[in-house]
């Protein structure tokens, strides 16, 4: 029997601002941000995934991934610390890894996470 959630032309989906129920995300410090959770695991420090939307000039500090983080970018342009990201990149962060985001013009991606956030501190951040 299947239980799970299924989510139809996605990659239309994600260019339009009604087609997905889009609510604001301001963890770690995120600003114009907006996500729809697709899961979370039982505990509290478990897998999750969700589609996350950058309005133009969105952000979010520098933060440390404790396990491994996969983001596809599906629209616009995702920006970190290793350059810029069109639509269509795959990135995959291994465990420990840490990085900013941020998007000048706008984007949507579809991110994984094996395990929560943690937000680092300027005094923590690797130079």
């Amino acid at each position: 029997m299947h239980t799970g959630q299924i989510l139809k032309d996605v990659l239309n989906a994600v260019r339009s601002k009604e087609a997905l129920p889009w609510v604001p995300y301001t963890a770690n410090g995120r600003t114009k941000t907006d996500i729809v959770h697709l899961y979370q695991g039982p505990e509290v420090d478990g897998p999750s995934a969700a589609l996350v939307r950058y309005q133009p000039g969105a952000r979010t500090q520098r933060h440390l991934h404790p396990g491994y983080e996969l983001i596809f970018v599906l629209d616009g342009v995702l920006h970190n610390d290793a350059g810029a990201h069109p639509a269509g990149t795959l990135e995959v962060c291994p465990p420990d890894s840490e990085h900013a985001l941020w998007s000048d013009e706008g984007c949507t991606f579809l991110v994984v996470w094996e395990k929560p956030v943690q937000t680092v501190s300027l005094a923590q951040a690797q130079p």
